[in-house]
């Protein structure tokens, strides 16, 4: 297929929604990164990958997100002095993906413009040299190095009265790391700076040279509150690599996970924001739901998150009549007990008012910097995979997205309740309707494979891209957690607002530390 009226066709692959694929030269690079913007799309992904094994030189990567479904655009590189035009002109999302695949990979984004790119390492914090690059063929990942100087040059501002505060990346709370620099002056906040990148696993590299079967277990583990989007994403990356079919109970089997992933991460969330608000209550009261889900997880599924129950294929997992009827009897109950808590949130005044216009992302904003997911439903943006693109059993779910348009923490406070609710009906149906049959069939290995995934995980698009060499072997996985496109936006929300806020904002948003440092 052609989009955009550009002289490049495309080849659908073999996935259930729709996702599209090709070679592109570096003027078909840029025309496309233009085009989707033009279309108002989204740039979900960008990476590089070393394919000198392959006789080829470097290639860089970026996947889109447009009207008509996911486009995957490969350029090729110079071996020699690898580089390819710069897309944060037209995504500025794309500044960070662009300083990760500088640094783990060594290819260049070259800007047109006359004050340069950003050329700060984003995920190299002096743990190895400026030369060396993890993901090339011949490193390992395992080499060791003096730790090197690490000077990170944050942007200063100026004027009277401005000061400095540096919190992190060690924090008071048990929460992963990350560094952030506000500039105020007294408590309002000027500007704000984050530096992350401190959770670096080496996942990436740890899936070069796995089989499918073993990089499953891997891409499961990649954000463990995320376990079944991601486990989902690879499967079907893997699957349409393969070919191959899944069958329809396991279909249903993996909605059903997937929406109870997202109802635990909702009560969760919703708990710890009342908390930061200094309502106590709410934490007490969501914390005994999510348990008690979390139980049920346990028991009916082997893993409080569900882990290494979606496999290649179908499901590792199988559910029983007795196993059903304890999920919908709990599906009742927690949602008779989340709207009580909701009438209690809605009509507390203390708590709207630290709630409301607190930590504001405009619609405006939310679509030039390319927020997404949860956040950005939130402000106005109404794109869900499971509603834009429903692939079975979403297609019989009606499912439809939450929304709302204040962009404030009041309003994701307000949607993840809307989802909460949609998921526990959509629960509900799934189990009430649940196919007979196997829940897996054999996948055959397929060599020099390409296949992706794309699933709207809770926090949102979760993406893998798969491919494999000749002897079926994983040549290259990357995973993208949509909290490498809503990170810059929460810069942009806390401006203006108090720093005893930013606890409050930052837990609104709810990202991931280490979902994105691979």
């Amino acid at each position: 297929m052609e989009f955009f009226g550009l002289d490049c066709r495309f080849e659908r692959l073999d996935a259930p929604v729709p996702i599209f694929g090709a070679r592109v030269h570096a003027a078909q690079w840029s025309a496309l990164a233009l085009a989707v913007a033009e279309a108002k799309g989204r740039l979900v992904s960008l990476w590089g990958s070393d394919e000198r094994a392959a006789g080829d030189g470097f290639a860089v990567s970026a996947a889109y997100a447009t009207a008509d479904g996911l486009l995957w655009a490969k350029l090729g590189l110079d071996a020699a002095e690898p580089a390819y035009p710069d897309i944060s002109r037209f995504f500025p999302a794309a500044i960070r993906m662009q300083r990760a695949a500088r640094d783990l990979v060594g290819i260049e984004a070259e800007d047109e413009g006359e004050g340069g790119g950003d050329t700060r390492p984003w995920l190299r914090h002096g743990a190895w040299p400026a030369d060396y690059f993890p993901l090339r063929i011949g490193n390992t990942g395992q080499e060791r190095f003096e730790a090197q100087a690490d000077a990170y040059p944050f942007v200063p501002v100026e004027g009277d009265g401005v000061h400095e505060i540096a919190v992190g990346p060690v924090h008071a709370g048990t929460i992963e790391p990350g560094h952030f620099r506000f500039s105020v002056v007294g408590e309002k906040v000027l500007r704000l700076e984050e530096r992350l990148g401190y959770k670096h696993k080496g996942i990436e590299r740890r899936f070069m040279g796995m089989d499918v079967d073993e990089g499953a277990r891997l891409a499961g583990r990649v954000s463990g509150d995320s376990t079944v989007a991601y486990a989902w994403a690879y499967a079907m990356a893997a699957e349409s690599l393969a070919g191959a079919k899944v069958p329809e109970r396991a279909a249903w089997l993996r909605a059903l996970l997937l929406e109870r992933e997202r109802v635990a991460n909702h009560l969760g969330d919703l708990g710890a924001l009342g908390n930061d608000a200094a309502f106590g209550f709410a934490l007490a009261q969501f914390s005994r739901l999510r348990e008690d889900w979390l139980r049920l997880n346990h028991e009916c599924f082997g893993h409080r998150l569900m882990m290494d129950c979606v496999r290649p294929g179908g499901m590792a997992r199988d559910i029983d009549a007795e196993a059903c009827a304890k999920l919908r009897s709990q599906v009742t109950a927690i949602a008779d007990e989340v709207a009580e808590l909701k009438d209690i949130y809605d009509e507390h005044a203390g708590l709207q008012d630290r709630l409301v216009t607190t930590g504001r992302v405009t619609p405006e904003l939310a679509v030039r910097l390319g927020l997404t997911g949860l956040a950005g439903r939130a402000s106005g943006q109404t794109a869900d995979l499971r509603a834009d693109f429903p692939w079975p059993p979403y297609d019989g779910l009606a499912v439809t997205a939450c929304s709302h348009r204040n962009g404030d923490v009041a309003a994701r406070v307000a949607v993840r309740f809307g989802e909460c609710f949609a998921s526990l009906r959509m629960i509900d149906a799934l189990l009430a309707g649940l196919p007979g049959g196997a829940v897996h069939e054999p996948m055959l290995v397929t060599r020099d494979g390409v296949g992706a995934g794309w699933i709207e995980g809770w926090r949102g698009e979760v993406f893998v891209a798969l491919e494999t060499d000749a002897r079926g072997r994983i040549v290259r996985c990357h995973c993208h957690d949509p909290s490498w496109q809503n990170w810059p936006v929460l810069e942009h929300a806390i401006i203006g607002n108090i720093v005893p806020d930013f606890p409050l904002i930052n837990k609104s948003f709810n990202l991931s530390y280490s979902g994105q440092d691979l």
